[in-house]
C-alpha cells in the first residue's frame, strides 16, 4: 500500500487537500480518462469512482452523484434521506473499474447501497433539492456533478433557470462549511460540490473567480511516469513484434505514447490483439493515429535516398546547392536524428527550412518536387499563401476562432488541413507578408511539432516538413558582379537582418538554424532552356491526352533558346511560363480551334520563323 500511496497523481493529492477546507472544487480537463486507484487495490477506475472513494475516505460520510441525462445514480450514490419529493424515480448504472491485466471488469455497483431518492433529472428540481439537504441539516455530505459542461449555456447570455441554478449553487456553498472557529467541529469536514467538466470556460466564471471557497484542479494528461506504469502493469495485453521488456523499446514506446490518455493507450493495446499481423509499436501508434500501417517516412529507403538529387533536379534547374540542402534534411529525418539534439523525445516536424531568393527561381517548385518524392504525391504540399494573413486577426483563420465566435465550428485552415493529410509537406509562401502575430504560432510547431486549435484539439506536426518561402532582399540584391557564394551569403544575412532588427523576433529564427537556403539568380541560357523544356512537359502532355496528337519542334533548341532569351533573367522560371503561354500556348490553341476535327492521330510541327521570330503550326 505504501508503493501505491507514491503513485498519486498530483492534481488528486490537490484535490484532497481542498476537500477539507473548500465549499466547491471544480475538475477539468482529462476527466474522461481512467487512472491508478490506490484505494481499490491498484485497478485502474473512472474518474468519478475515483472521487467518491477519494471522499469517502477523506471523512465524508455521504455521497451524491448527478448528471443531467441520469438524474441521481442510485448506484454511486449513498442513501440519503428525502427532504422534497417531486415525482419521477429512476435507477441508473454506475461506471465500471479497468482491470487490464485480467480482462475482467468490476462494478462498482456490486457493493452500493440502494437509494429510494427521486432522480432529479432536470437542474431545476435537482438543484433545489441539493440546497434543500444542506438547509435541511445535512453534514458530511458531497455532491458530485459529472458532465457539468452541459448544465450551462453561454456564460454572457445565462437564460434565468441558469441564473437561478447560479444563485443556488452560491447559496449552497455559503451554508456548507462551518466557520466557528471555538467550535469542536471546526476542523471536521463538512458539505462540498465537486464539478466535473473537460472544460472550465463552459462554468460561468462568476462562481469561481474571485472566491476563496471554490478551487479549480486541472486533471492534465498522463505524465511519463503515468504512461510508463501503466505500460508496466498491462504489458501482457500489449502484442508486437518488439521486446517491451528491452528498456529502450520501452522508453521509446513511453516517449511515443506522448499526449495519449491511459484510456488510449488501453485501446491501442486492444487494437494490437485485434490486429491480425505483429508489428512494431512504431507502426502500431501510426495505425491508431492515422489509419495507416506504414508512415511515408519508413517506406524510404537508402536506395530510393541516393536519387533524390537526381528527382528533384529534374524540376528544379541550376539550384544544386538549395537541392543539396534538402537531401541533408531529408537524410537526417530519415536516420531519425532530425531534432535530437532539442529533445529526444522526436516530436519536433520531420523537417525545417527556409527558401529565399529571387523571384521565379524554384522554391515553391522544390517545395512540391520534395512532396512528391517523400509522401508520393505533389498534392501532399500544403500552401498557404501569407499574404492573405497580413492582418492581426488572421491567426485565427489558421488555428480556428475561439469559442463563441463566428467560425468557431468550421476549426482552423491550417489545423483542419494537417488533420486531415498528416503526412505532408506544410509551404508558407512569401511569410514576410505575414502579420508578425502569425509568426507567434510557429514558435509552438517548431518547437514542439503542435499546436491546439481554437477547438482546444492538440494537432501533431511531427511527421511534416515545414517550408518558409521568402524574397527578403531580392529587391536589394544586385548579382552583377558578384559570386554565387556571396549571392546566397547576402541573402541569408538580409533574413537574419528582418527577423532581428525589423520584426524583433530572433527567436524565430532560432528555431529555423542554418536551414536557410538561399537561392541563385538563374543566369545562364542553358538552365533557362532547361526550365523551358522541363515547363512545356505539361502542354505536351495535355495535346496528347485531349486531342490524340503529337507536338514536335522543328529545332527543339533553336525554340527554346528563342523563349529564354525572350523572358530575359529578371523574373526567372515565372517569366518563362508567360513567355511560352503568349508564344506558343495562344498561337497554338487558336490553330487547334480551327482544327479540331482533323488533328487526331497527327503530329503538329512547331516551325519558329525568322526574321520575325514567330511561331508556326503545321
Amino acid at each position: 500500500m505504501a508503493e501505491n500511496a507514491t503513485r498519486q497523481s498530483p492534481w488528486l493529492e490537490k484535490f484532497n487537500r481542498d476537500a477539507g477546507i473548500k465549499s466547491s472544487i471544480i475538475l477539468f480537463g482529462n476527466t474522461g480518462d481512467i487512472y491508478f486507484d490506490t484505494l481499490n487495490n491498484g485497478k485502474y477506475s473512472p474518474l468519478i469512482n475515483l472521487l467518491i472513494r477519494n471522499l469517502k475516505q477523506r471523512g465524508y460520510e455521504k455521497v451524491l452523484k448527478w448528471d443531467r441525462v441520469s438524474g441521481i445514480d442510485a448506484k454511486l450514490s449513498d442513501k440519503i434521506e428525502v427532504i422534497s419529493n417531486p415525482s419521477g424515480s429512476e435507477q441508473t448504472s454506475g461506471g465500471n473499474d479497468y482491470d487490464l491485466g485480467d480482462g475482467s471488469d468490476s462494478s462498482a455497483a456490486d457493493n452500493a447501497q440502494s437509494n429510494n431518492a427521486p432522480s432529479h433529472k432536470d437542474p431545476a428540481e435537482f438543484f433545489p433539492y441539493m440546497m434543500q439537504l444542506i438547509m435541511g441539516g445535512a453534514k458530511k455530505t458531497a455532491f458530485v456533478l459529472d458532465y457539468s459542461d452541459y448544465i450551462f449555456g453561454n456564460a454572457n447570455a445565462l437564460s434565468d433557470a441558469e441564473r437561478q441554478y447560479l444563485t443556488v449553487l452560491g447559496k449552497t456553498l455559503q451554508d456548507s462549511q462551518s466557520y466557528n472557529m471555538l467550535s469542536p467541529d471546526f476542523d471536521a469536514v463538512n458539505n462540498i460540490v465537486v464539478l466535473v467538466t473537460k472544460n472550465n470556460a463552459l462554468i460561468p466564471p462568476a462562481y469561481y473567480l474571485n472566491n476563496p471557497l471554490v478551487s479549480t484542479v486541472n486533471v492534465p494528461l498522463p505524465a511519463r511516469t503515468e504512461r510508463s506504469q501503466f505500460l508496466n502493469d498491462n504489458k501482457s495485453c500489449l502484442k508486437i513484434s518488439q521486446n517491451i521488456g528491452d528498456k529502450k523499446i520501452f522508453d521509446d514506446l513511453t516517449d511515443a505514447l506522448d499526449g495519449f490518455s491511459l484510456k488510449e493507450i488501453a485501446q491501442l493495446m486492444k487494437l494490437s490483439r485485434q490486429n491480425g499481423e505483429t508489428v512494431t509499436f512504431e507502426k502500431l501508434v501510426n495505425l491508431y493515429k492515422y489509419g495507416e500501417k506504414v508512415s511515408p517516412w519508413e517506406e524510404l529507403s537508402k536506395e530510393k535516398l541516393s536519387e533524390v538529387e537526381e528527382r528533384l533536379s529534374r524540376r528544379v534547374k541550376g539550384q544544386e546547392q538549395a537541392v543539396e540542402k534538402v537531401k541533408d534534411v531529408i537524410i537526417r529525418a530519415y536516420t531519425g536524428f532530425s531534432g535530437l539534439q532539442h529533445s529526444a523525445k522526436q516530436k519536433k516536424p520531420k523537417g525545417t527550412l527556409f527558401f529565399v531568393g529571387p523571384t521565379g527561381v524554384g522554391k515553391t517548385e522544390l517545395a512540391k518536387a520534395l512532396a512528391e518524392f517523400v509522401f508520393g504525391d505533389e498534392n501532399a504540399c500544403i500552401r498557404f499563401d501569407m499574404s492573405e494573413y497580413n492582418h492581426e486577426q488572421s491567426d485565427q483563420r489558421l488555428v480556428g476562432a475561439p469559442p463563441g465566435y463566428v467560425g468557431y465550428e468550421a476549426g482552423g485552415q491550417l489545423t483542419n488541413a494537417v488533420k486531415e493529410k498528416p503526412f505532408c509537406v506544410i509551404l508558407f509562401d512569401e511569410i514576410e507578408k505575414a502579420h508578425g502575430r502569425i509568426l507567434d504560432k510557429f514558435l509552438q510547431i517548431l518547437e514542439d511539432g503542435r499546436l491546439t486549435d481554437g477547438k482546444g484539439e492538440t494537432v501533431s506536426f511531427a511527421e511534416t516538413i515545414i517550408i518558409f518561402t521568402s524574397n527578403i532582399g531580392a529587391a536589394d540584391v544586385n548579382p552583377s558582379g558578384m559570386e554565387e557564394k556571396q549571392i546566397r551569403e547576402t541573402f541569408v544575412n538580409k533574413v537574419k537582418e528582418h527577423f532581428v532588427s525589423e520584426l524583433k523576433r530572433p527567436e524565430l529564427l532560432n528555431r529555423i538554424g542554418d536551414n536557410i537556403v538561399a537561392f541563385n539568380f538563374i543566369s545562364e541560357p542553358k538552365v533557362f532552356v532547361q526550365i523551358a523544356k522541363a515547363k512545356f512537359v505539361a502542354v505536351e502532355d495535355f495535346v496528347r491526352e485531349k486531342y490524340k496528337a503529337e507536338l514536335v519542334f522543328a529545332d527543339e533548341d533553336a525554340a527554346f533558346g528563342f523563349i529564354a532569351k525572350k523572358a530575359g533573367v529578371a523574373n526567372g522560371g515565372r517569366g518563362l511560363l508567360n513567355t511560352i503561354e503568349t508564344c506558343i500556348v495562344n498561337p497554338l490553341a487558336e490553330w487547334i480551334f480551327m482544327r479540331t476535327d482533323g488533328i487526331e492521330g497527327r503530329q503538329i510541327k512547331i516551325t519558329l520563323t525568322e526574321p520575325i521570330f514567330e511561331f508556326d503550326f503545321a
